[in-house]
């Protein structure tokens, strides 16, 4: 059996992976969802100046506050970028990387830094009016994403501001992400291709790629096909 800890993305906390874990334990498995600091239970008056830096330490410190062993560590769209350098840093406790629909980290470079410049003139001013958050999407934000009316009032209902610096600050890489085991999910409904800078790692004969025909909200959407490929690399 295998030891999961997942990462959820953008505005979520641990609960976003509830319907997954479920299954996953259901089957045997130790489920390990992290809530980051600044979000979900986690988000208070000072969530602004949480930066990345601090969601790698969160989840490294699951890994070993626990002593797990086999990990696979999945992380979902923005926590792609933690999640990749917690899994250089926990070195042989590692069985498997999955990125779910996700960004993954450069070296020296922040969630934002590959935006356009009207990309991130976007975001810097919706940091600027929320005294340093990210706001959350909105009902229509999530619509042709696979996802039930029910779903998505439980997204926005739970989602909270996400902390601006984590999304600017730069990723720290202690090993190339290619030279670790990596399965990246691509939910076709969120675009048929992965970036460029996914499809140049996939030339590493570590990284496999595989596809999953729903939105990027995946463990909402189809839980029981995400949790099949979670436990299906070998």
């Amino acid at each position: 059996m295998v030891n999961f800890v997942l990462v959820p993305g953008a505005w979520l906390g641990g609960w976003a992976w509830d319907a997954v874990a479920e299954i996953l334990r259901e089957e045997g498995h130790s489920v390990y969802p992290v809530t980051l600091a600044g979000l979900a239970e986690r988000h208070g008056a000072d969530a602004a100046q949480v930066g990345q830096a601090q969601h790698v330490e969160d989840i490294v410190s699951v890994v070993e506050s626990n002593d797990l062993r086999d990990v696979v560590l999945a992380g979902h769209s923005y926590s792609g970028i933690p999640v990749g350098q917690a899994a250089a840093r926990i070195g042989d406790r590692l069985r498997r990387v999955v990125y779910v629909d996700s960004n993954i980290p450069t070296d020296g470079k922040s969630f934002i830094d590959g935006w356009s410049q009207e990309g991130r003139a976007w975001v810097e001013g919706q940091l600027g009016e929320s005294g340093g958050f990210w706001p959350p999407l909105a009902a229509e934000d999530y619509a042709d994403q696979d996802l039930s009316d029910e779903a998505i009032a439980l997204i926005v209902s739970r989602s909270t501001p996400h902390p601006g610096r984590s999304i600017s600050e730069p990723a720290h890489l202690v090993r190339p992400i290619g030279e670790l085991p990596t399965t990246y999910i691509k939910c076709l409904m969120d675009g048929a291709e992965p970036s460029r800078e996914v499809a140049e790692q996939l030339k590493s004969p570590e990284w496999e790629l595989v596809e999953l025909p729903t939105g990027h909200w995946p463990m909402f959407s189809q839980p029981a096909a995400l949790a099949k490929l979670l436990t299906g690399p070998a």
